[in-house]
């Protein structure tokens, strides 16, 4: 067992520098996936943001999208209140009706007035839809972003192993470098180790950043044959697949204990080992708080190698 301590790191091969951990807001605001505003309130975030941000988690992932901007207002909001300086991470979405670069510039002047900021330090294109306007076009409107200091750095989202090549080289080429690429990867999503998109990424100099790295909460060990994951979650993890995961569920429990850990601290501790940058969400001040739990130390190589072996990796 390792006492590492982590500290900030680079975003990429820009200025940016982030905690080793940060903080999906895809919840804050959204009523439909996630049941805001019955299940937990804005009082319930505000606790969450301040408890991240005293354990020294600074990086916050949001987009234009989330709550209909709702997430955006709120994550401003708990920054002006909290007067802590946060790294702003927003995405704009490349929908089929915007059919010019120049959209980008204007969605992201709107994420900047939700969010009550002179710029973010991370905009990215959440998905690869490149119709009407192509992948190349989205990424000069990206470097125009850095070039009018609307944005420090420029990322994309659930782009592939060749569609992250080019994003990469046409940025380049303006000089502006690739900083992200946020993908889904935990212990039971692995395709960015399989596709070699995890390989490049760390070749390229560019920050995987994980996202639902806690598989929407498979890897916490609540979810389980006899209580399966609620509403919308649950057609992801039918029966056959919540037995596939009893192992890894037992393992992660197994490797917890012996560091006063629980299996989610153990699951994004495991991230944090394979190079990326996971994101778990956080509605309230108890999930903050122990997502703050997976840093500060670090699992051995052995262990990550018995996580991976029992891993499902659907």
């Amino acid at each position: 067992m390792s006492g590492e301590t982590q500290t900030a790191c680079r975003l990429g091969r820009t200025d940016v520098r982030v905690s080793p951990l940060g903080v999906g807001t895809w919840a804050w605001g959204d009523t439909l996936f996630w049941d805001y505003g019955k299940q937990y309130n804005d009082q319930d975030l505000a606790a969450a943001y301040r408890v991240s941000i005293e354990a020294g988690i600074t990086f916050f992932d949001t987009a234009e999208v989330y709550g209909l901007g709702r997430s955006e207002q709120l994550l401003g909001q708990f920054v002006r209140e909290t007067g802590r300086e946060a790294v702003i991470a927003t995405k704009f979405m490349p929908f089929p009706w915007r059919f010019w670069p120049q959209t980008l510039l204007d969605a992201l002047r709107a994420s900047i007035q939700r969010l009550g900021v002179d710029r973010v330090d991370l905009y990215q294109i959440h998905w690869p839809a490149h119709f009407p306007v192509s992948l190349a076009s989205w990424m000069q409107a990206l470097a125009d972003a850095v070039a009018l200091g609307l944005t420090r750095a420029v990322g994309v989202s659930n782009y592939s192993l060749a569609q992250m090549e080019e994003a990469w080289r046409v940025l380049a080429d303006r000089g502006v470098p690739l900083a992200s690429n946020q993908v889904e990867y935990s212990l039971v999503c692995r395709a960015p180790e399989r596709t070699g998109l995890l390989q490049r990424c760390q070749e390229l100099g560019v920050t995987l950043i994980a996202y639902s790295p806690l598989g929407m909460g498979l890897l916490t060990g609540k979810y389980t044959l006899d209580n399966p994951p609620p509403k919308a979650r649950g057609w992801r993890f039918h029966r056959e697949r919540l037995r596939q995961v009893q192992p890894l569920q037992g393992l992660l429990r197994e490797i917890g204990q012996q560091y006063g850990k629980t299996p989610a601290q153990v699951a994004l501790n495991w991230v944090i080992c394979k190079g990326a940058l996971p994101i778990p969400g956080a509605k309230n001040a108890r999930q903050a708080q122990e997502n703050a739990g997976a840093l500060g130390w670090r699992l051995t190589n052995d262990e990550v190698r018995a996580l991976e072996q029992v891993s499902p990796n659907w």
